[in-house]
């Protein structure tokens, strides 16, 4: 649907209209003060250079729109009783959001030395921006705001995420043309096709078109109307579009489109709830075309300004030194007539706040946007209902993450009435062994299905979609409105979704430092199909390089986990999933997998973070000769096999053997919570023997980990070298030098007096890696002796 402003009908009254368009211009009025102000909010005298910021930073572009949206929701609200939350994609707008939140006074309770009066008005100014202060962007530090956008691209998977399980809820968000070209909001267009209107809330898309990023045309603003309904057709949307720059006519068709769009949504849930529809229906979305920098300066220094990239920023950037610069602004800031949007104490008159919503309805207020309000603990299940045997170490086998599929379709059962716990991944929730959780819950699915389909399910809560960021995506926006959830996804490909992780870290870490943000969910991810078991996939899916990405970051918000048989995954995988505030990186195996702890082992062991298995050992309680250290279930199994070998070869070699859960125990204490003091290090890793060090990823993380500890130039680390092929399972760790055989020669190398004591066993070492490689050639299998290894200790 298309509406000429010119030929709209009067859908808003007299009084309506004139009350928007004071909220509109009182919005805009306060995003330039933001810009540039710090002081003379209300221009009670003649703007002077020294009332300007030294420092101009913001962004003016896309706010009259962001504020156009903000008004006009708040119309919709009040009037329909609506619960809304608004994801502003287009994060740069953050003058907007804070403007319209210090209009309805959820700012101010939030903050209340911001008041709602001249005074108030003097520091939202002057901290926007400003050393100190809060940042431009639509930050953790907003009220109302779980999406920040300063990395464009995430808004609309966002926006499903917070509508998945809350049916009553409304999401709107609004689509910057720039964000629209990203791959990641691209893929997320097929949300829709997931979003259950049973269960779930709704999503309105806007997609604003200003036309400009930066410095360039976008390319959907660019599009003939007619293609641009074909694109928007195709995701399954039916386009409503709202075009114009007189603000009068504007305001009437934004009216219109608002109630067209939310009377759509109302009657498609109806159908869905009352009447049985099971046909998926095609949602609303508007399309916004209005000017970037509308009611800005039309023309700076003889260049065209609005309706153009150079109202992206700044539009007047020389205030303080060039007169004219200074008269344009005034000029600027007077035209949204202040004097009739502010009393003499500086608060909005009450025209300004006649749309206003009251309590949580408004939009920054929502308790959506601060989802630890809401959230409750998961009802998770016993372990010992799920827990291997462990008659003897290295007896038995399981696959790891087939158990732990136990335990989540338990967790996924009993959260069946709550609707609140979500599994997402890129169609590998089978391939990762998971899929028990079928049995409670099937995989969410509106688009069609065939008789060969299996486990689509119009209500389910396991999610899928073979795009990585739109899974993540949809995991941060449930998680932020209040729920729980882990996204299993093949270690290698979890990197598509690196700088997603880094925003979602960085908000972390700053609404630890807002009291009124209430604790979240962690965000838990299982990395599986790892880089020791790609036996068909080969090079192209061994990258263990995750763990490195995420322990660069805040130490307070990120854990990385590495449990080596399935008892131990099921308990940090507990862990994980009670914790708050977190980024837990849980690394595990899908393939068969020795079993080393019993449940209650594997609790102390997990707790611990890092021990001695004396069991493995051979020190008998004396001092070690040599240390066998571990992390990770392959490198487990090679020291372990390493260990046994030695216990033969070498019997009177005093063996430790230390395994590594919680990678972050390497750490000093003092950069890492989880970190040891260097006693605890040295009475573990000892402070001046050799340590062999096998490692799942890649070996240079260890070092750079553990480079401050007394024994570090002792620390010898083997693990993945970026050497790969499609092979067998030992074949890789022995391309990477991280076989059993390696290790034992490892240790005869740097133990002192070894070389020549043990020449022969080094020799024996050395042969079986040469049969090995010939074995393999010939047969397409690993050797006998490795194939069929048990522990014998």
């Amino acid at each position: 649907m298309s509406v000429d402003t010119r030929q709209a009908s009067a859908t808003l009254t007299d009084d309506e209209l004139r009350t928007l368009d004071a909220h509109w211009r009182a919005a805009n009025y306060l995003s330039v003060g933001q810009i540039y102000l710090m002081s003379n909010p209300l221009l009670t005298e003649p703007l002077r250079p020294e009332h300007v910021k030294p420092r101009l930073l913001g962004h003016w572009g896309t706010s009259p729109g962001l504020n156009l949206v903000y008004t006009h929701l708040n119309r919709v609200i009040r009037a329909r009783d609506l619960d809304t939350l608004c994801i502003w994609g287009p994060g740069h707008g953050g003058p907007a959001v804070v403007a319209g939140s210090w209009l309805e006074g959820s700012y101010t309770e939030t903050y209340p030395d911001i008041t709602r009066d001249a005074a108030g008005m003097a520091r939202l100014f002057r901290q926007f921006s400003f050393p100190g202060g809060v940042p431009s962007h639509v930050a953790p530090e907003t009220p109302g705001s779980i999406h920040e956008g300063g990395e464009l691209g995430y808004s609309l998977s966002h926006a499903y995420g917070a509508a998945l399980d809350n049916p009553d809820l409304v999401v709107t968000c609004v689509i910057g043309d720039g964000e629209a070209e990203t791959g990641p909001l691209a893929a997320s267009w097929h949300s829709n096709k997931f979003l259950d209107p049973v269960h779930d809330g709704a999503v309105l898309p806007i997609l604003h078109l200003n036309g400009y990023k930066i410095a360039n045309p976008t390319v959907l603003a660019r599009l003939p109307e007619s293609e641009l309904d074909e694109l928007l057709r195709g995701y399954g949307h039916d386009p409503i579009h709202v075009t114009g720059d007189d603000p009068a006519a504007v305001h009437q068709v934004m009216a219109q489109a608002m109630d067209s769009a939310l009377d759509r949504i109302a009657a498609i849930q109806r159908a869905a709830r009352e009447d049985g529809a099971t046909e998926r229906p095609r949602w609303p979305v508007i399309v916004l075309r209005t000017p970037k920098g509308w009611t800005g300066p039309a023309e700076v220094d003889g260049l065209p300004v609005e309706g153009t990239w150079r109202s992206h920023q700044v539009p007047l950037s020389a205030v303080r030194d060039n007169p004219d610069h200074l008269r344009q602004l005034e000029a600027w800031l007077r035209s949204y007539k202040p004097e009739e949007l502010f009393d003499e104490q500086g608060s909005p008159v009450p025209a300004v706040l006649a749309c206003v919503p009251e309590g949580d309805r408004r939009l920054g207020a929502t308790p959506h946007a601060n989802g630890g309000l809401l959230l409750r603990e998961l009802p998770l299940p016993p372990l010992e209902r799920y827990a291997v045997p462990v008659d003897k170490p290295g007896t038995g086998m399981h696959e790891p993450t087939r158990v732990l599929g136990d335990m989540l379709e338990d967790v996924m059962r009993a959260t069946t009435d709550r609707r609140d716990f979500r599994l997402v991944g890129p169609d590998e929730t089978a391939s990762n062994r998971l899929q028990a959780v079928y049995a409670a819950s099937g995989k969410a699915w509106q688009a069609g299905t065939l008789d060969v389909d299996e486990h689509l399910d119009r209500h389910g809560r396991v999610m899928e979609i073979l795009s990585e960021h739109t899974c993540q995506g949809w995991l941060e926006g449930y998680l932020l409105t209040g729920r729980h959830g882990l996204f299993s996804c093949y270690e290698a490909f979890v990197h598509i979704v690196d700088s997603m992780v880094n925003q979602h870290i960085k908000w972390l870490r700053v609404t630890r430092r807002l009291p009124w943000r209430a604790p979240i969910a962690s965000l838990n991810y299982l990395l599986t199909s790892h880089v020791w078991r790609q036996d068909h996939n080969g090079f192209s899916h061994q990258d263990p390089g995750f763990v490195d990405h995420i322990l660069n970051k805040s130490p307070e918000a990120v854990r990385v986990y590495l449990p080596p048989d399935a008892n131990t995954l099921l308990s940090v995988a507990d862990h994980a999933l009670r914790s708050r505030d977190y980024v837990n990186v849980i690394v595990a195996g899908k393939q068969p997998c020795f079993d080393w702890l019993t449940m209650d082992e594997a609790r102390v062991h997990c707790a611990r973070g890092a021990g001695i298995w004396d069991w493995a050992g051979t020190e008998n309680g004396g001092e070690p000769d040599v240390v066998l250290a571990c992390a990770g279930d392959v490198p487990a199994q090679e020291v372990l096999a390493a260990a046994g070998l030695l216990r033969r070869h070498l019997p009177q070699l005093a063996v430790r053997v230390v395994n590594v859960v919680d990678i972050a125990r390497l750490m000093p204490q003092g950069e890492h919570p989880h970190g040891m003091t260097d006693f605890e290090y040295d009475g573990l890793f000892t402070p001046d023997k050799p340590v062999i060090f096998a490692y799942h990823g890649y070996p240079w993380l260890i070092h750079r980990l553990a480079y401050r500890r007394t024994g570090h130039q002792h620390l010898h680390v083997r693990g993945y070298k970026e050497i790969g092929t499609t092979t067998t399972p030992f074949d890789m760790v022995v391309r990477n030098d991280m076989d059993r055989y390696r290790l034992v020669m490892d240790v005869i190398d740097r133990v002192p007096g070894l070389a020549v004591r043990a020449a022969a066993v080094r020799q024996r070492m050395e042969d079986a890696r040469l049969r090995h490689h010939d074995w393999i050639r010939a047969h397409g299998t690993d050797l006998p002796e490795v194939a069929d290894w048990v522990w014998d200790g």
